[in-house]
């Protein structure tokens, strides 16, 4: 079950990709229009005006898009074969799947025409009940349906995804052997994603208002609601959850909901990107929605991880700081630009329950602190890149100099309870392992860079051991047939900051910015 979730948060990772992209864009488009910045002139030249308006409509198109993007993700990303099928059938079923619902509303009378907040409102209602009602609808692809946002894309996207991988290999009698295999797939996709509409259509209401309910919830908890965000999402960190807890906040209403220039919007990053690409950006609903995003992150991300790989160097054994010094200012240095943090935190999660708990601990307070300060730094990356476009260029109304006055003290925090936790308990952070740990052999493959893939291909077992490789931002994620026959001496010694055995079959490896790298050499030997 953790395994199949796992699987399934790291398809959630393929929109959110685009949406941090696209909202890179809508930041640096914004500088362009502080004068402050860039001079009267500039801000109000024609030429530009136009490009920031283009880019604007480019990227809440690809916001209005969202669902489906999902729906493509978790299709393709939980195909086990022939994954462009599953992409293919995955767009019939969303567009089916819609029309149904669609029809079975406009049947119940229920119409773009009368759930229109003035036709509401003529019928007696007051004008927040109408809001109310008529934002539990939206177009989708010109189709009338439900508000279902991400939820309706996932949805469609799991059901693809069961009915391609039951019924891509099917043969069927000879008179009808054409439609076979694949082609079978749009076939069963078109005759049961109507039955999936009709069971939705049903409880979709009881769904939204208890989806609802927790984003109220949540809303309501403050500045606790975003310590106990922040502090639950490291704490998943080890078991790869913490990418469906990501987006759940980042793109749904228990991140909150809001209406942005007469469009409501749900989902912590959705409204931010939404609110960043207004006209008239509303600065108290961009407050509210960054409360889950990058300014909770920035404190341990930027200074204290970076702060923690140094206690870890000054605590390492004198022989061994040559060997470490390049890994840990190689991760010190990615968690501090691109806010990816994992190499950094899997040298110690796992060896010092303490120092995870602390860490922890530290990112909920992060949260807890710049929601008290009224901080609005958003986007989804953590690291100085944010941190510089969506705080220090946006102007003083982020607060982002808050965040380096709580970063610094961050960092000061960090150094001395890694020092202190390490030196007192004995952690075996890098630099702090027996020498026999590694043999000659390990030094040999840890030197050879040019046979990346088959050092790892080695370590892991060979090739016959091999059943599924894939990776998401920082982890190798395989499938093997033993786990027992991986030697992590090995792997340790082709770059591996970590190891995760989930079971006797699958097991995750931390290679951080280098899991590219890795997954595709590794590929590319098992191929050989």
């Amino acid at each position: 079950m953790r395994t199949a979730i796992q699987k399934f948060g790291k398809t959630l990772m393929g929109p959110l990709s685009i949406i941090v992209a696209s909202g890179l864009l809508l930041g640096i488009v914004s500088i362009l229009q502080n004068p402050s910045l860039v001079g009267e002139t500039v801000a109000n030249f024609e030429a530009v005006q136009n490009f920031i308006g283009g880019v604007r409509a480019i990227v809440s198109m690809m916001f209005g898009l969202l669902p489906i993007l999902f729906a493509i993700s978790v299709a393709t990303g939980l195909a086990k074969e022939d994954k462009e099928i599953a992409g293919f059938a995955v767009v019939i079923a969303f567009i089916i799947f819609h029309v149904v619902i669609g029809y079975l509303l406009e049947l119940k009378g229920i119409t773009l025409e009368t759930t229109s907040v003035e036709y509401l409102m003529q019928d007696g209602l007051n004008q927040i009940k109408a809001f109310e009602i008529s934002n539990a609808y939206e177009s989708m692809l010109g189709v009338f349906t439900y508000r279902m946002g991400v939820f309706g894309g996932i949805l469609v996207g799991l059901w693809t995804a069961f009915i391609h991988n039951r019924y891509h290999t099917k043969q069927l009698p000879t008179a009808f052997s054409f439609f076979s295999g694949n082609r079978f797939v749009p076939i069963v996709i078109i005759v049961t994603i109507p039955f999936l509409s009709i069971i939705t259509f049903f409880i979709w209401p009881y769904f939204n208002s208890a989806i609802n309910g927790l984003g109220s919830l949540i809303s309501k908890s403050g500045a606790l609601g975003t310590f106990m965000y922040g502090f639950s999402e490291r704490l998943l960190i080890p078991t790869g959850l913490h990418h469906v807890l990501n987006q759940l906040i980042r793109f749904t209403p228990i991140g909150g909901t809001a209406v942005v220039d007469g469009e409501t919007v749900s989902g912590a990053l959705t409204i931010f990107n939404s609110v960043m690409a207004s006209s008239q950006p509303d600065i108290d609903i961009l407050r509210q929605s960054t409360r889950f995003l990058t300014q909770g992150t920035h404190a341990f991300m930027v200074f204290g991880l970076p702060a923690a790989c140094y206690a870890m160097y000054k605590t390492s054994y004198l022989k061994q700081r040559p060997k470490i010094k390049g890994m840990l200012l190689a991760s010190a240095l990615t968690a501090f630009i691109t806010g990816i943090t994992e190499p950094i935190e899997f040298a110690f999660i796992f060896i010092s329950p303490v120092l995870w708990l602390f860490h922890a601990f530290m990112a909920g307070l992060s949260f807890l602190i710049m929601t008290l300060m009224d901080v609005a730094v958003g986007n989804a990356g953590g690291g100085m890149i944010d941190l510089t476009i969506f705080g220090i260029l946006q102007g003083t109304y982020t607060r982002w100099y808050l965040i380096v006055l709580v970063g610094i003290v961050y960092a000061v925090i960090y150094y001395f309870v890694f020092k202190f936790v390490i030196e007192k308990f004995n952690i075996k952070t890098p630099g702090r392992s027996d020498e026999s740990d590694l043999n000659e052999e390990d030094e040999i493959v840890a030197s050879d860079d040019n046979h990346f893939g088959a050092n790892i291909l080695q370590a892991l077992g060979g090739k016959e051991n091999i059943v599924e490789i894939d990776n998401c931002i920082s982890r190798l994620r395989l499938v093997l047939n033993d786990t027992s026959l991986v030697n992590e001496s090995l792997l340790k010694a082709t770059g591996s900051m970590g190891l995760v055995k989930i079971d006797n079959k699958n097991l995750q490896v931390v290679y951080g910015s280098k899991v590219e790298q890795a997954a595709r050499s590794l590929k590319n030997e098992v191929r050989k």
